[in-house]
């Protein structure tokens, strides 16, 4: 079967996980823990985050996690704070998180439009934080579909948001490769139907992925030998 359309996981795929996501949790700690560093480091430790190394345990929930996910976590910790304040708050420092991209994204984009594929991004983040990471480097434009976890879909690793693009992109699910840096990545889209390729530019290794992939790459340049082999 033909691949006629890619569906990206933003962070860890898109953009680098590491480079990426270490400012954003020592903000929004610091932010939530008041600007007492020793108590940003205490939350930071409830979702798997190191506050002084800046770097993610691989089982970390800001991984794959929803901002509704994250929020919930830290709950127990911060009792002055309602539920819809904390994903606010999350999908605040997200959208000012500065992104490291994968490889040159406009130039791999318009390849990729160019052998006349659909592109779309799927991710467990919210969809306005999304769309500000890849507004800011002027991609966002290449994307037939944007979604996140808050866009009506669900989150992954249920399938909706796999189905959705499907749907907008009128093709059948069996046509499209989801391409990801999780395993919540990978079952999303096996659970759609659709050809599953992660790439190791997240934090979860080799050896993690290709029990539910069809094919491990180094990251998403390497598509471009992939669909022509």
């Amino acid at each position: 079967m033909p691949i006629d359309a890619l569906l990206f996981d933003k962070d860890g795929t898109l953009f680098d996980f590491a480079a990426t996501w270490g400012a954003f949790g020592r903000s929004f700690l610091t932010r939530v823990g008041g600007g007492d560093a020793a108590r940003a480091a205490q939350l930071g430790a409830m979702i798997g985050f190191d506050f002084d190394q800046g770097q993610y345990a691989r089982d970390s929930i800001v991984i794959a996690g929803t901002p509704s996910e994250i929020a919930e976590a830290l709950l127990p910790a911060l009792p002055g704070f309602a539920h819809a304040e904390l994903i606010a708050m999350i999908n605040e420092e997200s959208a000012r998180a500065p992104q490291v991209q994968a490889v040159p994204l406009a130039a791999f984009l318009d390849d990729m439009r160019g052998r006349g594929l659909k592109l779309g991004v799927a991710t467990n983040d919210g969809e306005a934080p999304a769309r500000a990471h890849l507004g800011s480097i002027g991609v966002a434009d290449r994307f037939d579909f944007i979604a996140g976890f808050d866009s009506g879909h669900g989150a992954k690793p249920g399938p909706g948001q796999m189905l959705a693009f499907a749907a907008k992109v009128g093709l059948a699910p069996a046509r499209v490769a989801m391409v990801g840096d999780s395993t919540h990545d990978m079952l999303a889209g096996r659970a759609a139907g659709m050809t599953t390729v992660a790439v190791l530019t997240g934090l979860a290794k080799h050896d993690e992925l290709a029990p539910y992939a069809d094919i491990v790459l180094p990251d998403i340049g390497h598509i471009r030998g992939w669909l022509a082999s």
